[in-house]
C-alpha cells in the first residue's frame, strides 16, 4: 500500500469515527500534497512515497515551527497536527547516530571546509531522506567543518 493509499484510508476512517480533528488534519495534507502535485506536473502519476514523505515533513515543520509563536492552547492544536501527520514519516534518527553518519561523510573529503557544507548535507540526505531532522543536520554538519 502506497503512502498515498494509507493517507486515503485513515482519512475514511477518521471520518466514519466522526474525528472532525484528524480528518481536517488529513484533508489539509491531501490539499498540500494535491498542491505539490500540481506544482512538479505530476497531476496524473501522483508523487511516489518519498517525495510525500518530504510535503509532510514540511507540514511537520510548519506545525513545529507554528506551535513556538502561539499562545498555549493554539500551540497544543498544532503540536496535536505534527503527532498526527508524523505517523506517516519514517522514524526519526537520534543525534548520535546523525553525528556518526556526519563524521562518516565528513572524513571522505579532501579537506574540511565550510564551503562543503551543501555537498556533505545534500549526500546525506540522499542517502538518509526524510529520516533525518534538517535542522539538526546542518547544525551538526557546520560544526564538524570549523
Amino acid at each position: 500500500m502506497s503512502l498515498k493509499e494509507k493517507i486515503n484510508a485513515d482519512l475514511k476512517v477518521s471520518m466514519l469515527a466522526r474525528d472532525s480533528f484528524s480528518t481536517n488534519v488529513l484533508r489539509g495534507l491531501k490539499a498540500a500534497i494535491l498542491s505539490e502535485e500540481v506544482a512538479k506536473n505530476k497531476r496524473e502519476e501522483g508523487l511516489d512515497d518519498s517525495e510525500i514523505e518530504s510535503v509532510i515533513a514540511r507540514e511537520v515543520k510548519k506545525r513545529n515551527e507554528a506551535a513556538k509563536l502561539l499562545d498555549e492552547e493554539r500551540a497544543n492544536n498544532e503540536l496535536k497536527e505534527a503527532e498526527i501527520l508524523s505517523k506517516y514519516l519514517p522514524e526519526m534518527m537520534n543525534e548520535e547516530e546523525v553525528l556518526k553518519i556526519v563524521q562518516n561523510e565528513i572524513s571522505k573529503l579532501d579537506e574540511k571546509s565550510p564551503k562543503q557544507m551543501g555537498q556533505v548535507i545534500g549526500s546525506i540526505k540522499a542517502k538518509y531522506g526524510n529520516s533525518i531532522d534538517g535542522s539538526m543536520l546542518a547544525k551538526m554538519v557546520k560544526e564538524e567543518l570549523v
